[in-house]
């Protein structure tokens, strides 16, 4: 077999895919239709592009599923926590980049690689049966000709879900006389939070005006299906007026040096760039009309000038049947010359489709040297993201990573071998310790 693999989308997935089949002496190449065309969530000509918030979520790999694949990625080699290492800005436990940056770096990196050729242009037609091997990561918002093309190879077995992004505020456009640094119980640095604090009534009337506020209307065509993990703040508030006090306003491991008061409810902002000019307001992605959303969010204290480098927004997200069409090794069943894998296969998250991407990318490099892939073990939080994409069974839904997609374990071996049950907080520490053990021996048996 030639040992040329194409990659479709150089999004998260398709740029991590690109990076671990290189790597492993295959000529790549490398489509996308930046710069000359953009989905309407895109802006940034660069590869790589955090369309909604600008981070990764937590990096605690000891207790936390999503720093766990952190860790595992990290092990592999992955080109996208290279980069997000590269352009972390602070965020306490959370690992949040610099987008620009962190989309420069991994463009760069490609785009010098030696085996790696880059197209720019629309792929419309679905390869062919006798095409080399090809990866689909064009992601969830693969539309135009495309689409109609996967739609009709895959007998139209697709599903779609919305999601939606939150506003980004400039700093300097926020009163520090009501607002204060600090990260929740303290970790981290004191600067990776601002903090707007609203009393019981600032609140009542925030959530009122949010629940009457005039929303961007669905087509005639469209039903709402939200994915949970990224609700918009207006539809959580629907689901009662105090919703928000227990999400994202939690006003929990704060205090206000301009008050005594403790405050009822709080507004987080994340620093969103280097070199900290650009604050997004923690989850508070929405589908309000633009006026309405500067109307509302300037009722937060703190944020009555806000001036908004960019407005939330919501668009459509689709995924494929993976379970269905994919084989274990994310080739289409129907067709083995193509693979799926980033979001549009049906993980959700930055981290999960890069993940995705970097075990496609590892599949194919193997399948083209002659070898057979190592599947990781489902202990793992790569192993249990391959397992939900090709043996979930009954309603498929996108997926973070989660330990609730691991073998549950019950207890562990001693160092005197005997055996401990394990209850309460230890069991994530626990589901951590066994993944990244057995991680390791997947990586010296895997030929990476």
């Amino acid at each position: 077999m030639d040992k040329v693999l194409h990659i479709i989308g150089a999004g998260l997935a398709g740029a991590e895919a690109a990076w671990q089949a290189a790597r492993r002496g295959i000529n790549v190449k490398l489509t996308d239709m930046k710069p000359h065309k953009f989905s309407p969530a895109h802006k940034n000509p660069q590869f790589a592009e955090l369309v909604c918030s600008n981070s990764l979520r937590s990096d605690d790999f000891e207790h936390n599923a999503v720093g766990l694949m952190h860790e595992e990625m990290r092990r592999f080699g992955s080109l996208i926590m290279e980069a997000a290492d590269a352009c972390k800005v602070p965020a306490g436990g959370a690992l949040a980049v610099d987008r620009n940056g962190f989309s420069a770096y991994i463009t760069e990196k490609l785009q010098n690689h030696p085996q790696i050729e880059i197209i720019a242009e629309e792929v419309t037609e679905f390869p062919a049966a006798d095409a080399p091997l090809t990866i689909i990561a064009t992601g969830p918002l693969t539309g135009g000709e495309f689409i109609k093309a996967i739609l009709q190879k895959i007998n139209h077995q697709s599903l779609s879900f919305y999601d939606a992004i939150a506003p980004v505020v400039y700093k300097d456009s926020i009163n520090f006389d009501k607002a204060w640094y600090q990260s929740r119980y303290d970790k981290g640095d004191k600067f990776d939070y601002i903090n707007c604090p609203l009393s019981k009534d600032e609140y009542y009337r925030f959530v009122s005006e949010l629940s009457a506020a005039e929303k961007m209307p669905f087509h005639d065509f469209e039903t709402p299906n939200y994915f949970d993990g990224c609700l918009p703040i207006e539809v959580m508030a629907e689901r009662g007026v105090d919703t928000l006090l227990f999400g994202p306003m939690k006003p929990v491991g704060l205090t206000n040096p301009h008050s005594t008061e403790k405050p009822y409810a709080v507004v987080q902002l994340r620093q969103d760039n280097k070199e900290d000019t650009l604050r997004n307001i923690v989850g508070f992605q929405t589908k309000l009309k633009y006026g309405e959303q500067e109307r509302i969010f300037r009722l937060i204290p703190g944020l009555e000038n806000a001036e908004f480098a960019r407005l939330g927004g919501i668009h459509k997200n689709t995924f494929i049947q993976s379970p269905v069409l994919l084989d274990e090794y994310l080739r289409l069943k129907a067709q083995p010359n193509v693979m799926f894998a980033g979001q549009i296969s049906g993980c959700e998250g930055y981290v999960e489709s890069a993940d995705v991407g970097m075990l496609a990318g590892y599949f194919a490099a193997c399948l083209l040297n002659g070898k057979n892939p190592k599947i990781p073990p489902a202990t793992t939080a790569t192993g249990a993201m391959q397992q939900h994409l090709h043996d979930t069974t009954g309603d498929y839904q996108p997926m973070n990573i989660n330990f609730g997609l691991f073998p549950t374990i019950q207890g562990e071996k001693t160092a005197n071998g005997k055996f401990r049950k394990i209850k309460g907080a230890d069991r994530k520490e626990a589901y951590c310790r066994r993944a990244l053990n057995d991680f390791d021996e997947w990586l010296k048996k895997a030929d990476v």
